[in-house]
């Protein structure tokens, strides 16, 4: 079942609010001892997460829907950090990822126990019932659910979290389709950026199509990622008038790029600051940037 976007926190008693996880959305079930994870795609996945296919205790027969999650260097969960394991499969290599970056399921939904299929009951009666499991030897784990959306929603934006999930109580579990009993209501971010270099349009060499941008940190200016997303006919124009004298020879960046990032790139005077919207916070790379602006009222040194 799946969310669908939402424009404010709905309020009232019929709904609930949960963290939106960071990670990879997977249905687990347990029959006959043993643990299969699947991907929204159909895929099995439970060999990149050798700590989650331990039965939790004394439960025989379940298929609930939840999260795989992993916390980065600041305790938040992300996706990136996931993205290092998801496609390893040698036993030797996926046993040293779990140890140095293990993964926690949280589970949301209870849509099948004992034989018996739950999806037709209220979200409240599947969560009441996954609350009474015993999770323990698992690696699994039950999220809190909120009555106070709004409240949610501000504390997760504090802490740089991707923001919330907001559920009618009565909604019964539709596998596959998108509801609106299901909200989803992801942060933006705005944060200031020093332009480093841009890309043209493929086919072009004066069509700009995207900025290199970094932040300023003690050992130089940190490369944090492509922002493309936002600029239209106008802005390229614009800020291609704006770059084209500032160009240089070399990276401005304090660090080495990826290749795919740094080929065909027109570098520039790290001179110039933009506004970018970005899902989350705290990250090396912005993650879905968009392009807001140019600051003309900040230069580097003000960042």
């Amino acid at each position: 079942m799946l969310a669908t976007p939402g424009t404010h926190v709905p309020r009232g008693e019929e709904w609930c609010h949960e963290v939106k996880w960071d990670g990879v959305r997977a249905i687990g079930s347990v029959a006959s001892g043993a643990v299969t994870l699947t991907s929204r795609n159909g895929n099995r996945i439970g060999a990149a997460w050798p700590e989650l296919v331990t039965p939790p205790a004394r439960i025989e027969d379940v298929v609930v829907d939840g999260e795989i999650i992993a916390l980065n260097q600041r305790g938040v969960p992300d996706f990136r950090v996931l993205a290092e394991r998801m496609h390893v499969r040698n036993p030797t290599a996926v046993a040293r990822l779990a140890a140095r970056v293990p993964a926690t399921y949280m589970v949301f939904d209870l849509l099948h126990l004992d034989g018996d299929d739950l999806c037709g009951l209220p979200l409240h009666e599947r969560r009441r019932r996954l609350a009474d499991l015993d999770l323990t030897r698992s690696g699994w784990q039950v999220p809190v659910e909120y009555d106070d959306g709004e409240m949610l929603h501000e504390a997760t934006r504090a802490q740089g979290l991707e923001g919330i999930v907001s559920k009618r109580r009565d909604s019964v579990y539709r596998p596959g389709e998108r509801s609106q009993h299901w909200l989803k209501l992801p942060h933006r971010y705005r944060g200031s950026f020093v332009v480093g270099g841009w890309r043209p349009q493929v086919g072009t060499s004066d069509r700009l199509a995207a900025l290199l941008v970094g932040e300023p940190t003690a050992d130089g200016l940190a490369f944090r990622g492509r922002v493309g997303s936002g600029i239209g006919p106008k802005q390229s124009r614009v800020l291609a008038e704006l770059l084209v004298s500032l160009t240089r020879a070399t990276s401005p960046f304090g660090d080495e790029l990826p290749r795919v990032d740094a080929e065909g790139t027109i570098w520039v005077e790290p001179v110039v600051v933009v506004d970018v919207d970005t899902h989350g916070v705290g990250y090396e790379r912005l993650r879905q940037p968009s392009y807001r602006g140019v600051r003309t009222d900040l230069t580097p040194e003000d960042l």
